[in-house]
């Protein structure tokens, strides 16, 4: 019964915060990646960090930020939003909800803590960018 409730699997998605330039400075970007062969529509997306301050030991959560994309075509890519680098110290967290021929589906995509950094950073290819990928 249990089964039942966790939902269809999702596969063919992924997040990735990349870095482009912009006025001279780097900046951050999260995208969402589909290489899904379907439609996907009604795309939710919260987003939120946490873990703890390597200062004090306290622990620290950002807000929850929410994001809405109409649609989303087969193997299309939409930005999410911008990212600080005062926060790749934390677990950055994106949970996903779409739906596609009235099934919904959900995942969550974890950024572990450190794991936003020059030396995980590779070409992002549908982006053309460099940056780090969830799958």
């Amino acid at each position: 019964m249990k089964e039942n409730l966790k939902g269809p699997k999702v596969e063919n998605l992924s997040v990735a915060i990349v870095q482009t330039e912009v006025e001279g400075e780097l900046s951050y970007y999260a995208y969402l990646l589909s290489s899904r062969d379907d439609i996907m529509e009604g795309i939710i997306i919260s987003s939120t960090g946490y873990g703890q301050d390597t200062k004090t030991g306290e622990k620290v959560r950002t807000s929850t930020l929410r994001h809405t994309i109409e649609i989303l075509l087969p193997n299309e890519a939409a930005k999410i939003e911008p990212i600080m680098p005062d926060i790749f110290g934390l677990s950055n967290e994106y949970w996903v909800s779409f739906w596609v021929n009235d099934v919904m589906y959900d995942k969550r995509f974890v950024f572990p803590a450190e794991s936003i950094a020059k030396e995980n950073m590779s070409m992002i290819k549908p982006l053309g960018l460099l940056g780090v990928i969830i799958k």
